[in-house]
């Protein structure tokens, strides 16, 4: 019978020591209001999150419909930034529309 590697062992320890992972992902949502017009969500969701009319159409839909749609998904620090972003475009056009965020 061989004597296990000390070696192997050793590396073997280091590859999972330095393992690379992936970031969490967040969900950006916008949420649906009786007050923001369906063309307002579509602009926010081509200037903000890079739709195309088509796809942001579908999701302003959702919106519409469900309540909830999803925008996109993205690190913490991208998905704060867009959620700032909607924000800040709604309050300047006087709509309330609601942007937040919620873990994969």
């Amino acid at each position: 019978m061989s004597e296990p590697n000390i070696g192997d062992q050793y590396e073997s320890e280091l590859l999972d020591e330095h393992e690379v992972r992936e970031p969490k992902k967040y969900r950006v949502l916008l949420h649906n209001d009786d007050y923001t017009t369906m063309d307002f969500v579509v602009e926010v969701l081509v200037r903000v999150f890079r739709k195309s009319e088509t796809e942001a159409t579908i999701i302003m839909l959702q919106i519409h419909n469900e309540g909830v749609g999803v925008c996109g998904l993205y690190t913490a620090e991208v998905a704060e930034t867009k959620v700032d972003m909607v924000h800040r475009l709604a309050k300047s056009a006087g709509y309330p529309l609601r942007c937040t965020m919620e873990g994969e």
